[in-house]
């Protein structure tokens, strides 16, 4: 088992992998630097060997894969994601995984957004993407994580090994964070620095399409990880469409003792019940997530017993 590992999923960085690498070695020698090349056409992969790092591929194409690969493949006391940008500076990493080893933290989030993003990013909708992501997360998950969608993070090894990697794409941040925070993993947020990337690397985030990901994203694990809300507020939607459709009906039945428009009134009875629906499959739902929280635990156990084995 690595006492450090740094971890770097790449496509098509070939003008900034070389300086990457020599710039975590130099920040924390003894760290395993691990490059995940995702079907580079570039010489990415060739450049990374030749500076030393651990080459592996990942031939399903998206971020989220070569995480997915990443975390079952590598075993380490402290995990190091970064991106192959150069956008990164190195010089936090050493503080990040004092953090993991030292002050038992399950997740280290590299916070942007709290220093140089918005001066240095040159891509407006990605500031405003960014905060529109935090704040929604923040308010339907009740928690303070500064930045998001940051690349830059450190885990624990009873992080990795107990998240289930279900995003294929760029969600994948998104996802992290709802997973640390549904499941009361310590999180510790450190402000660093930011870069954009230098000129002529390409962003491979597509600001709209990988945009709607993150929000159906966020939308989809509020959904799955706190069903009482989500069907409550659904349930409480569908009522008043409901009501709205009533109320001028039962007016004019008590002005002139007959109901006029029979067919809306069974279309409002019918929504009232699709929202009683909504309401009780939100209690079972609920039910089904808090034993999943209990068998989460179990499992944190064991994990722990195989990290003991491991040493």
């Amino acid at each position: 088992m690595d006492t450090i590992a740094i971890l770097i999923p790449c496509y098509n960085e070939e003008k900034t992998i070389g300086k990457v690498i020599s710039d975590w070695k130099q920040s924390i020698p003894e760290a395993v630097i691990y490059v995940y090349n995702n079907n580079s056409t570039d010489d990415t992969e060739k450049i990374a060997k030749a500076n030393g790092a651990i080459v592996r591929n990942e031939y399903q194409q998206g971020k989220g894969n070569v995480i997915r690969r990443m975390f079952r493949e590598i075993d380490a006391e402290c995990y190091i994601m970064v991106d192959g940008d150069d956008t990164y500076p190195a010089e936090f990493g050493r503080q990040m995984a004092d953090e993991i080893l030292n002050e038992n933290v399950d997740m280290v989030v590299g916070d942007r957004l709290s220093s140089t993003y918005f001066e240095e990013n040159k891509r407006p909708f990605h500031n405003f993407g960014n905060s529109i992501v935090r704040g929604s997360i923040n308010s339907l998950f009740h928690t303070n994580i500064r930045d998001i969608m940051t690349g830059y993070r450190a885990f624990s090894y009873l992080f990795v090994k107990s998240f289930p990697v279900m995003s294929k794409g760029f969600e994948i941040e998104t996802e992290m964070t709802i997973h640390a925070v549904h499941h009361n993993m310590s999180i510790s947020n450190i402000v660093i620095d930011y870069r954009d990337r230098p000129e002529g690397s390409m962003s491979k985030l597509n600001t709209y399409s990988d945009g709607v990901k993150v929000l159906k994203t966020i939308v989809k694990l509020y959904k799955n990880f706190k069903p009482m809300s989500f069907f409550s507020a659904l349930s409480s939607a569908l009522l008043v469409f409901s009501a709205i459709l009533f109320i001028p009906i039962l007016y004019k039945f008590f002005r002139i003792g007959a109901v006029p428009n029979f067919p809306t009134l069974i279309v409002s009875g019918f929504i009232a019940l699709t929202a009683i629906i909504a309401f009780f499959a939100g209690m079972i739902l609920s039910t089904l997530v808090e034993k999943e929280r209990r068998e989460y635990e179990f499992r944190l156990q064991e994990i722990c017993e195989w990290k003991k084995r491991l040493k």
